[in-house]
Parts: structure tokens; C-alpha cells; sequence
């Protein structure tokens, strides 16, 4: 797992932010930071995060995107007292016909994963933006990533406050992440956009 300081600046808040399969930290460059210091987590090969002194802020909140709202809950005990939970696009069972990425679709993606179907994969995820400049690693940096989410095994499980899904997500169905949401009892926020929805927001405070 790599991660990146994208603003750090001695500030009294910080958003800690879970990034979905396949992307770096430029996914989220067109977000002002306000008042915000914001770190990012993203590559999902391994699972190991530095001891990081959270404490220091007045508020911490957590935003996840897709994967990252399931890979967030292995560190549930450095991320647990944190104020604020906000899961996009994504479920805590993310790998199931019911609450998640159906089982069968998920397992094709990884036994025919190469060039072409990576461009099909990552066309579903935004059909108005090119995320190419987002996703600069190796096909199979990119496939053991797909294969370490899928064999991953989260203990405990964060408690998110709001989620925002997205109408037109062609990566986890839309009536998948209500069903899962509702079930939790987490209140739903729907946009009309597809799995990428960063494009309609200008700053990280608008997302909370």
C-alpha cells in the first residue's frame, strides 16, 4: 500500500482518504484543501500502514471511494476514533451479488484482466473523464491488486455516517450499495453520475 501527503500544513483538521482500485493520489487533484491537511492511501497490493500520529488534529475524517471503503476497515483500530465516515461509490462487502460487485463479474475481471479489457474496466468507471493519467501501473501491478482486495479479510468494520452513490455506477450496481446502506442504516446520498463523481465537486469540504 503506498500513500501520499497531498496537503500538509500544520492544519487542525485532516481527511484521510481511501482510494479506489487502480488509481494514484492525482485522482483527487482537482479538490481545493481549504483548512483541510489531506492524506491518501491507494495500491492495494499490500496492506500496511506507517504509525501515523492521528492525534495531533481536533478532526479527523475518513472518506473512502470504492475499494477503499472496504480495504479502510483493516485499520479499524487507527481509524475508529476518527469523527466523521464517509464511504463513496463502494460497500463494506464488496465482492457479492447482493451488497457488492457480483461474485462472478468480479472473478472474469480477474482471469481475462490484460491490455484491452483494463481500457473497457477503467471506461466503466467514467464515461466523461479520461482516467489514464490516474492508473500508471503495470498490468500486473494491476491484476494482484484486483487478486489482494478479493483475498483480503477485514476483522472489524468501520461505522460510516453517509453514503453517496452514484445512478449510473457500472462498477457496483447502484441497487446493490442501497441494499447494503439501507441494511446498515447509513443515510444515502444519491448523485446522478457514474463510479467517478470527483469531477462534481471543487473542494474536500464539499464532499463532507
Amino acid at each position: 500500500m503506498q500513500y501520499k501527503w497531498l496537503n500538509r500544513n500544520n492544519n487542525k483538521k485532516l481527511i484521510v482518504f481511501f482510494n479506489g482500485w487502480g488509481m494514484n493520489e492525482k485522482i483527487v487533484s482537482n479538490l481545493a484543501f481549504e483548512d483541510f491537511d489531506v492524506l491518501t492511501f491507494f495500491d492495494y497490493r499490500t496492506f500496511e500502514m506507517p504509525d501515523f500520529d492521528f492525534s495531533i488534529y481536533e478532526k479527523k475524517y475518513l472518506i473512502a471511494w470504492s475499494m477503499g471503503v472496504y480495504v479502510c476497515n483493516v485499520f479499524y483500530d487507527k481509524l475508529k476514533n476518527f469523527d466523521r465516515f464517509l464511504a463513496i461509490n463502494g460497500t463494506q462487502n464488496p465482492i457479492d451479488d447482493n451488497f457488492g460487485i457480483p461474485v462472478l463479474a468480479y472473478n472474469m475481471t480477474i482471469d481475462n484482466f490484460n491490455e484491452l479489457t483494463c481500457k473497457k474496466f477503467m471506461k466503466k468507471i467514467s464515461s466523461v473523464v479520461d482516467l489514464s493519467e490516474f492508473n500508471t501501473r503495470s498490468l500486473a501491478e494491476l491484476k494482484q491488486e484486483l487478486i489482494s482486495i478479493r483475498d483480503l479479510k477485514a476483522k472489524q468494520y468501520l461505522s460510516f455516517n453517509k453514503a453517496i452513490i452514484s445512478n449510473k455506477d457500472r462498477i457496483f450496481p447502484y441497487k446493490n450499495m442501497v441494499n447494503f446502506w439501507q441494511e446498515k442504516k447509513v443515510q444515502i446520498i444519491e448523485k446522478d453520475g457514474y463510479h467517478y463523481l470527483f469531477d462534481q465537486y471543487k473542494n474536500w469540504g464539499d464532499l463532507l
